[in-house]
């Protein structure tokens, strides 16, 4: 389990004593701070992207850091909210407040901080309009999204909108204001993440099906549904990553990348179509994990060597 581990190849019943995870493992636990990363990485990148002159470090720190601790606390805050579903989960049982390790009072505690100075350097040190932008993801996460994955498997899609907003956060940080271009960066990150939270519900469909949430491949044990729906987004996205192109955020070179990976993408849906098999559905998930870092670099590259 996350968070723990034994001596090799002898179990605690015989004699190995368990390691139990610090503070600072169960805080990085919280947090989720591997997983925030991509969202403190597209923030920036929106941030770059919009930048037309002199580069503003200043700026750009406030907006990186107060993006980071939103959405640390809102991570901390949704596992206060899910403690009794992840007790029921076995990849989330051992986190740190279903495992007893932290009670909900104290992670709330720390989730409320982080948001409140999120929120608060966002509106002083950056601008309101990226703040009210802030709040919107961390009540959306929280307030919609959290409560609707026990009722309805739309709830991926409501909750892909959160999700999708950092980048355009970096963008109203230097602009302040919402461009087309911020739009087409909302519209990449969001239908990215759908096939990216099928694949991972579809491989963990049994876990879910014990936490008792109805994700799709859950309510849908065939798989014909997840699988048409994962060609539908790659499709659909294949087209919206061309956008900074067409809208002259980019040019040519990344004109050129992003048409192969979002073929590749598709690729991998049209596979797990055809198989509906755990090994499918992990490649797929794989294949997500490369195709946005790999589109976000070549957009980096092409604004330095256009």
């Amino acid at each position: 389990m996350e968070g723990t581990s034994t001596v090799e190849g002898v179990s605690p019943s015989e004699g190995a004593a368990v390691v139990q995870p610090t503070l600072a493992a169960d805080l990085k636990e919280l947090t989720r701070a591997r997983l925030n990363l991509m969202v403190v990485l597209t923030c920036a990148i929106g941030f770059v992207l919009a930048v037309q002159g002199p580069f503003p470090v200043l700026l750009f720190l406030h907006a990186v850091v107060g993006t980071a601790l939103i959405a640390a606390g809102s991570s901390v805050l949704n596992q206060v909210l899910e403690r009794d579903v992840d007790a029921l989960m076995k990849r989330t049982a051992d986190r740190p407040i279903p495992s007893g390790r932290m009670s909900p009072d104290r992670a709330l505690a720390i989730g409320v901080l982080l948001s409140v100075v999120g929120l608060l350097q966002l509106t002083f040190w950056v601008n309101p309009l990226t703040a009210f932008l802030g709040a919107v993801t961390l009540v959306g996460y929280l307030f919609v999204y959290t409560p609707m994955k026990r009722r309805t498997s739309l709830a991926t899609v409501v909750g892909a909108i959160p999700g999708a907003i950092p980048p355009v956060m970096g963008w109203a940080a230097l602009r302040g204001r919402i461009d087309a271009e911020a739009g087409a960066l909302f519209g990449i990150l969001f239908l990215w993440q759908l096939p990216h939270f099928l694949a991972i519900a579809w491989a963990y469909r049994e876990d879910y099906k014990r936490g008792g949430l109805p994700m799709l491949p859950v309510v849908d044990p065939q798989g014909r549904a997840t699988a048409r729906q994962m060609i539908l987004y790659c499709s659909v996205l294949l087209p919206v990553s061309l956008l900074p192109t067409v809208l002259g955020m980019n040019g040519l070179l990344y004109f050129f990348c992003a048409i192969p990976l979002g073929f590749v993408y598709l690729a991998y849906s049209l596979v797990f179509q055809r198989l509906r098999t755990d090994r499918a559905a992990i490649r797929l998930m794989l294949a997500s994990v490369v195709y946005l870092p790999a589109l976000l670099t070549a957009m980096m590259l092409d604004r330095v060597f256009s």
